[in-house]
């Protein structure tokens, strides 16, 4: 049996992933706080034909998963980390939410809390059209090898070396430059 992937927030970027994750052989199952709302019925409707199972709440997404990727606003990232009460140890946590370095930096102090890995994402370029192979920075311990489990399944992370939080401040920093250049 493949992965076990869960993806909490389930908009255009866990569409994406969870049906390239599924063809690639994953076991995906996904929860997003819409689940239940007449916003989220088309998503809900197409979810099983893709391979994506869709649960009742995050942690019955998360039960069985050994990669939780939480896929949700920025806003919301790290609250939605601090509430995973759910998660075991063994789990990660892959943060790809564009959030400042010190909510990745919190986030990972709630989800190590836990027992569970951190694992941060800075997100290169855009998702759609790219999909998984969109260019990623992993930041924190365990990226190498998360990086390693999920390149397999088709991914393009990078692992940075060095603390949570400097894959983040590397994209905004790429990010500053660009538009100031785009700007000119």
């Amino acid at each position: 049996m493949g992965l076990g992937i869960a993806i909490i927030g389930y908009g255009e970027v866990g569409q994406i992933w969870g049906a390239e994750f599924a063809a690639a052989g994953a076991r995906v199952a996904t929860y997003d706080i819409l689940f239940g709302t007449p916003a989220a019925e088309a998503r809900i409707a197409r979810a099983p034909g893709l391979g994506v199972r869709v649960a009742a709440s995050a942690a019955e997404a998360a039960e069985g998963a050994e990669i939780v990727v939480s896929a949700v606003t920025a806003d919301r990232a790290r609250g939605v980390a601090e509430g995973a009460a759910y998660l075991v140890p063994g789990q990660v946590w892959f943060d790809i939410n564009s959030a400042s370095p010190g909510t990745k930096v919190a986030s990972a102090a709630a989800v190590e809390a836990r027992g569970a890995g951190f694992v941060e994402g800075a997100v290169m370029a855009t998702v759609p059209g790219k999909g998984l192979r969109v260019p990623i920075l992993g930041g924190g311990p365990l990226a190498p090898a998360t990086a390693e489990r999920l390149n397999a399944l088709g991914m393009n992370i990078t692992p940075v070396e060095g603390p949570t939080g400097r894959a983040s401040a590397m994209k905004l920093c790429r990010s500053i430059v660009i538009k100031g250049l785009e700007a000119m």
